[in-house]
């Protein structure tokens, strides 16, 4: 006898990390003549590679100030100015400054906007070591609108900490850093802002990834969809699953139907306030979790207990909507898809062998149930590709013969459009949110080739990404289309969820609008 739906057995609220109420702010002042608790200076890495770093101008006077503070940590640390190197100290008999900080950027012929992210971050690291309440940041003298805003979006960034499942004495401390100025910046508050609205997108992925199963369900998640939709006065659409059944996506319900928790297909319409010049589709895997289904996630090195993070494409293309809702770009209409659910084991969930029909009617032998987002994604691109869109672009933790590939830090992107996939590298180049292009050879198609149906789900021994990638062309017909495999950059091991992916695809989509 089938099993009945029931409820939502020892499902939990999903509650969300608000964006730290750091108080940011383009300042005139002079470095010399700002009090508070921390001054931060940024120093470059000198070409010679045995040379410390060397104060900028904007800088010297406040070393001065302050007896030579700075120059003392450079030399007592043998500070060179590295990417995200950092150094702090207290001042000794201050009234002004309690204490000094620099950060490097690396080398000058190096640094690219994304650099000052990391500068952000590391500046949010120092001021939460110290227990400060108020900094400043002396910031390169060339740093402008786009250096601004990256640097508060990385502060705000830095400063998230997960503490929505911890109680009592476990419970996180709140954050003491409640101003934070920038010094010598050509930047405006406006930057600051477009800044704080990146990162609260990163900040909702990281959320949405962090969380654990029986919190993040397909409901939730649809819910998280409608939430971002009201606040920026965007379209939602929620397919149950009823009508996602009429809609013929026997791919995505074939990876469902073993859950109980039914899955929510969800659509999230940006428009600009004028006229649209080009029409773009994200779309997010968003597995909730991911057993593995018959073909069960087991022993060593299975990660199902990290099946949490099976959404991050998901996550990534929810944080972007958010972004995009926030920033209200012109001349761009932007879809955002995700097909949540579930892979479970059930005597309803599909079995190893079974064939499955998507809705564009192609056939689809099953011959591992733990390859199953493929599946889900292959509804989804069908669905996007109908709206009428001039780029498709699906992101998913797709593989893990991509975290043998390319480690943990690159996501592998595919494309079938040239000017899409340079596009989405510069994007990548922009943001720090790094990927590598792997080919789509047109001779491993015949690895993905079934003997009793059109499709089946997994290819050879070797190449599994790339053959995972090539599955989901069979489902795009004419629209440029790209893949981004992000299953090693999603998760660290060290601190959980990074968000990956948001900054990335806001990035491209804001670009579109130009």
């Amino acid at each position: 006898m089938a099993a009945a739906r029931v409820p939502d057995l020892g499902v939990g609220t999903l509650t969300y990390t608000p964006l730290a109420d750091t108080a940011i702010s383009v300042s005139g002042t002079a470095a010399e003549e700002w009090s508070g608790d921390m001054v931060v200076v940024t120093v470059f890495q000198p070409e010679d590679k045995d040379a410390l770093a060397q104060l900028p101008p904007a800088a010297q006077a406040l070393d001065a100030a302050l007896g030579g503070a700075i120059t003392a940590l450079i030399a007592g640390e043998a500070f060179k100015g590295g990417a995200k190197a950092s150094a702090s100290a207290i001042v000794a008999g201050s009234a002004r400054v309690r204490r000094v900080g620099v950060v490097g950027l690396g080398k000058a012929k190096d640094v690219k906007a994304a650099a000052y992210e990391g500068l952000g971050g590391a500046v949010a690291a120092l001021a939460r070591g110290a227990k400060c309440e108020s900094a400043a940041v002396v910031l390169p003298a060339e740093a402008g609108a786009v250096e601004v805003a990256k640097v508060s979006e990385g502060v705000l960034a830095g400063l998230y900490v997960d503490g929505r499942y911890k109680t009592g004495d476990n419970a996180e401390k709140p954050l003491k850093l409640k101003q934070l100025h920038l010094l010598s910046a050509a930047g405006t508050d406006a930057d600051v802002t477009a800044g704080a609205r990146v990162a609260a997108g990163v900040n909702l992925a990281r959320d949405l990834v962090n969380a654990p199963p029986n919190y993040l369900t397909p409901a939730a998640m649809a819910d998280a969809a409608v939430a971002i939709a009201q606040e920026h006065s965007m379209e939602c659409e929620i397919l149950e699953e009823e009508q996602v059944r009429e809609l013929g996506m026997g791919a995505y319900l074939g990876v469902s139907q073993g859950s109980v928790l039914p899955p929510k297909f969800i659509h999230i319409t940006y428009r600009p306030s004028g006229d649209v010049k080009k029409k773009v589709a994200l779309i997010g895997k968003g597995l909730t979790f991911d057993s593995g289904g018959y073909n069960i996630k087991a022993g060593a090195g299975s990660m199902i207990e990290l099946m949490k993070f099976d959404m991050g494409g998901a996550a990534a293309t929810l944080g972007a909507a958010k972004v995009i809702g926030a920033l209200a770009p012109e001349g761009v209409e932007a879809h955002f898809i995700v097909a949540a659910c579930e892979n479970m084991i059930s005597d309803r969930a599909m079995h190893p062998g079974d064939i499955l029909t998507a809705s564009n009617g192609k056939t689809i032998e099953v011959l591992n149930t733990d390859a199953e987002g493929r599946l889900t994604l292959a509804d989804a691109l069908v669905f996007a590709e109908k709206l009428g869109v001039d780029a498709i672009v699906d992101s998913a933790t797709l593989t893990g013969a991509c975290i043998v590939a390319l480690g943990p830090d690159y996501a592998a992107l595919y494309s079938s459009d040239e000017t899409l996939a340079k596009d989405l590298m510069d994007a990548s180049t922009e943001t720090g949110d790094k990927a590598w292009r792997l080919p789509l050879p047109a001779e491993y198609v015949e690895m993905i080739k079934s003997k009793v149906a059109d499709l089946k789900n997994i290819g050879g021994k070797g190449g599994g990404s790339i053959t995972a990638a090539l599955f989901l062309k069979e489902f795009v017909k004419d629209t440029p289309w790209a893949h981004i495999d992000m299953a090693g950059p999603v998760w660290s091991d060290k601190a959980g969820a990074t968000g990956y992916g948001v900054r990335l695809l806001s990035n491209w989509v804001l670009k579109q609008s130009s």
